[in-house]
């Protein structure tokens, strides 16, 4: 089975080891699932998994492993958005038995809407919430601010400009050789979109949340989410550009902890 979760600090495991199996054993309380952006990877969460207790009592922070960096950088990525969804589906159906949250940052909140939407399909258990960062809604077309046909140089640029990643890393060539290739998948995984005509409201509430200095999507385009709200939605805006999950982490844990209480083990599934 291919390991997806990792379901302990990256920080606090020894070099070379493995976190443990996409099929935790069910726990008390409730699993935060989180997907990260593009050219992220699960340790964007170790800081998250760290903090116990900054998310309340018995929420645990479960990061999904995409392949393709980190832990599987020697595994295949995925480009095809369907494809990466019905792996990811499969994979982790047990692991989404539980109470749980799905929570997407940028690529990842297209990844989670899309994973959510495919559930719902085929009547699997949902989350009991989808919370979303900073991602145009699935019915806007895509700029071009991040060009995966861009070259090196100019798309580390524009990443610098976000806060994607530092100035002195854009202006490294072996970093932008070795790095940038990611990026350009992982952009292209979340470069379609859908035909307002075809929105299906998903049966779960979200809530959205938005930096006020996001050049790369700005206000209308997360309060376009609503459109496939099906249970309600709510739109929070946070300080910082793009990329306030690294920022203003303290701020976006302690918004994040008001939203998961209200999905505790009481709530039915």
């Amino acid at each position: 089975m291919t390991l997806y979760l990792s379901s302990a600090p990256h920080r606090t495991r020894p070099p070379g080891s493995l976190p443990t199996s996409s099929e935790p054993r069910p726990e008390a309380g409730l699993a935060l699932f989180c997907l990260p952006c593009a050219g992220g990877g699960a340790s964007l969460y170790a800081d998250w998994q760290e903090r116990l207790d900054a998310l309340g009592a018995g929420v645990r922070v479960l990061p999904i492993r995409l392949p393709g960096r980190e832990e599987r950088a020697h595994e295949p990525r995925f480009t095809d958005l369907d494809a990466l969804v019905a792996d990811l589906d499969e994979q982790l159906d047990d692991a989404f038995s539980q109470p749980h949250v799905l929570y997407g940052h940028s690529m990842g909140a297209f990844i989670a809407h899309a994973l959510t939407l495919a559930r719902q399909r085929r009547g699997a258990p949902l989350p009991r919430a989808l919370v979303l960062s900073s991602h145009r809604a699935p019915h806007i077309p895509p700029n071009r601010i991040l060009d995966p046909d861009a070259d090196d140089e100019t798309l580390a640029t524009r990443l610098a400009e976000l806060g994607g990643i530092s100035w002195e890393l854009a202006r490294r060539p072996r970093f932008r050789a070795a790095y940038m290739p990611l990026v350009r998948d992982d952009l292209r995984l979340c470069s379609g979109w859908t035909d307002p005509a075809d929105i299906e409201p998903l049966r779960v509430p979200l809530h959205l949340f938005t930096g006020l200095d996001d050049d790369l999507v700005p206000l209308p385009k997360m309060a376009a989410w609503r459109a496939v709200g099906g249970r309600g939605s709510t739109l929070l805006t946070m300080p910082g550009g793009h990329f306030f999950i690294r920022s203003h982490t303290d701020e976006l844990l302690r918004r994040l902890a008001e939203v998961v209480s209200r999905y505790g083990t009481a709530v039915a599934s």
